[in-house]
């Protein structure tokens, strides 16, 4: 467990357009919350990229956003991606 806390940290970071498709919403919400600087990101070839730890807190501080990701974005897809078969299954041992 130590020896992953050492290794380098490479942060995830996607596209204006890839952002609203995961958090269900509009291309247009990414780019004013950029212009509004409440989203850190690079720019790559001309392109926004943006962190996607900061897109996720971004997303959760307002409810409406929360809702989006919830209905529209991934959060559709939880109940599915959930392991029913205990076999399968991380040890709750590990998951804590």
């Amino acid at each position: 467990m130590a020896e992953q806390n050492k290794l380098p940290k490479f942060p995830i970071r996607v596209s204006v357009s890839e952002a609203s498709r995961l958090f269900g919403i509009t291309s247009t919400t990414i780019r004013q919350a950029i212009k509004n600087q409440q989203l850190r990101y690079i720019v790559v070839r001309g392109r926004y990229k943006i962190n996607f730890e900061s897109l996720v807190d971004w997303s959760q501080k307002n409810t409406r956003r929360r809702l989006k990701l919830e209905r529209e974005g991934l959060g559709q897809y939880v109940e599915k991606w959930k392991i029913k078969n205990k076999l399968y299954s991380p040890s709750e041992e590990n998951v804590k």
